[in-house]
Parts: C-alpha cells; sequence; structure tokens
C-alpha cells in the first residue's frame, strides 16, 4: 500500500509540473517577445549530423535565454559540451557546467535558463535522416502521447527497483 502511494504522489508532483511548464510556455508566447520557428533557429543554430543508427543534433544557445524544449518521447543520452545552463525539470532545478553528460527520460520538457554560451548535443536512435520524420519519432506533441504515458509508467516501476 506505501508503494502505492509513493507512486500516486510521484505521479501527481509529475502532473502538476507538466501543468506549470506548460502554462509557463503560454505566458512566454502570449507576450509576444518569444523566438519560435525559424527566427529561434536563427538565434540559437542547429547542427544535424547522422550515424549509423543514429541522430546527432547540436544547438548553440547564447546566454541570457530562457529556453522551453520540447517534450521528448525517447530516452536518449545529451550532452554540454561548453557553456553553465540552469535546468528546471519535474526532479528540481539543476545547474550544470560543461563538460557534461546525461540522460533524457520520455516525457521530459525542460526550462533552461542559459548562464553562458552552451553548446547541447542530444542522440536519438533512429535509422531516419529526414528532420521532420524524425521529429515525429522522437518529438511528443503533448503529455497524452501513449509512447510517453508508457514509458512513464515503466520508468515509476524501475525507479523503486533501484
Amino acid at each position: 500500500m506505501k508503494l502505492k502511494k509513493q507512486k500516486e504522489k510521484s505521479l501527481n508532483h509529475i502532473n502538476k509540473y507538466r501543468e506549470k511548464v506548460l502554462d509557463f510556455e503560454q505566458e512566454i508566447l502570449d507576450t509576444g517577445l518569444a523566438y519560435t520557428g525559424e527566427e529561434a533557429n536563427k538565434i540559437n543554430p542547429l547542427k544535424h549530423s547522422f550515424g549509423d543508427g543514429c541522430y546527432i543534433r547540436e544547438i548553440f544557445m547564447p546566454a541570457g535565454q530562457i529556453i522551453v524544449s520540447k517534450i521528448h518521447k525517447k530516452l536518449h543520452p545529451y550532452f554540454i559540451m561548453k557553456g553553465k545552463v540552469s535546468i528546471l525539470t519535474d526532479s528540481g532545478v539543476q545547474h550544470i557546467q560543461a563538460p557534461y553528460n546525461g540522460i533524457t527520460k520520455p516525457g521530459t520538457k525542460r526550462v533552461l535558463y542559459i548562464h553562458e554560451d552552451t553548446v547541447f548535443i542530444t542522440v536519438s536512435v533512429t535509422d531516419k535522416t529526414d528532420l521532420k520524420e524524425i521529429e515525429e519519432e522522437i518529438i511528443a506533441k503533448d503529455f497524452n502521447d501513449p509512447l510517453i504515458t508508457k514509458a512513464d509508467l515503466e520508468l515509476l516501476k524501475n525507479k523503486n527497483k533501484l
């Protein structure tokens, strides 16, 4: 019974975080001052590379920005090669300085504050090379994506085994 309550509390915490981060993102968009699409890509240039079965995405983020990430569907590594950044997730705030590496869990949506010019790299498993197809495969449109829901439950189950 205790384990069930812990899981429910953890899920409630994650859901509250998700609601708040989506509200925050909408508030930023509503100001009309947020950069999106091609405008954001000019400020934060992307470099795309491919290996056997993997897609490597590198983004340069100048200091002083607040960035809200997309929702990740799949477990994958990330690397901070240069810079300092504070990252808010459902686990709290993490202050990171390069060099650093970590693992992104399915369902992750981050809020980042860029303290210094930062280079952030993600690596995703895929055989695709078309960027639109890759995004459909690895990025969720919202938190109701069935892959995220299932993956979140699996992560909660596994977390208690650690």
